[in-house]
Formats: structure tokens, C-alpha cells, sequence
């Protein structure tokens, strides 16, 4: 698969290095170029230096022929706007965002969208379910 990943942080980046390792064709676009360091020396993808919603820079990522395109910058708006350009402008297949805020997340995610992930309700609803499970005995 030919995927794009907007943002090279810890999630973009270990996304992008798994990816990478399985055979896919991975294209990482960050605003800071020290962020690609994150990637390590065996990274195989292309890397890309701008802003996730220019749509010259995402043309440059070859947004026009990628099977899926997964917005995991450290901003909701721009993750959300990038995941709405891949989906609507350039009709990218698979289009996934992170969303922190809960209740944009509901909202996209109703809207039908774009596919969301929201580590604050994934991390609440895991630590519920750990505080409220029995301990074992030991």
C-alpha cells in the first residue's frame, strides 16, 4: 500500500518505521525537519518537509495515488483539516485522524467523515477498565 502519514512524533514516526518494515510505501510529512531523526537509518520512505494542509506539499507526498492517508500531527485542526482535504479533495481511500478532544471526535466521526482515533477516551475507557476489574489474588 502506498501510505502517507502526517507528523513525526512518537506515534507518526513508530507508525511509519512498522509500515515501512511490512513492505508498504511510506511517504512522512512534518513541519520540522529534526523530527525525522525519529525514523532511524533503515527508514525506507520518503520524507517530506511542510505543512499537511498545502496541497502542494500533499501533491509532492503523491496524495493523488495513496491507498490511505493517517493525520497524527500534535494538532487537532490540522489533523482534522489534512484528514478532510485527503478524503474530500483528493478522495484518498482509507482516511484516518487522531483527535484529542473527545467531543470533535464524536463529531467527525458522525459526520462519517474520516475514521478517528481519540487517545483521551482510548486511555479512559483502559484505565476504567483496569481500576474496576478485580485484582487477582495472589
Amino acid at each position: 500500500m502506498k501510505i502517507i502519514i502526517l507528523g513525526c512524533g512518537r506515534l507518526g514516526a513508530h507508525l511509519a518505521r512498522r509500515l515501512d518494515h511490512e513492505g508498504h510505501h511510506v511517504t512522512v510529512i512534518d513541519r520540522n525537519s529534526d523530527s525525522f531523526t525519529r525514523l532511524g537509518g533503515d527508514f525506507q520512505g520518503t520524507m517530506i518537509l511542510g505543512t499537511g494542509i498545502d496541497e502542494d506539499v500533499l501533491r509532492r507526498a503523491g496524495i493523488e495515488s495513496a491507498d490511505a492517508f493517517v493525520a497524527v500531527s500534535n494538532g487537532d485542526n490540522t489533523n482534522a483539516m489534512a484528514a478532510e482535504i485527503a478524503k474530500l479533495v483528493f478522495k484518498v481511500p482509507r482516511v484516518v485522524a487522531r483527535l484529542y478532544d473527545p467531543v470533535r471526535e464524536d463529531t467527525y466521526h458522525a459526520l462519517g467523515l474520516m475514521e478517528t482515533v481519540c487517545p483521551t477516551i482510548m486511555g479512559s475507557d483502559k484505565i476504567h477498565e483496569l481500576v474496576m476489574s478485580p485484582h487477582p489474588t495472589k
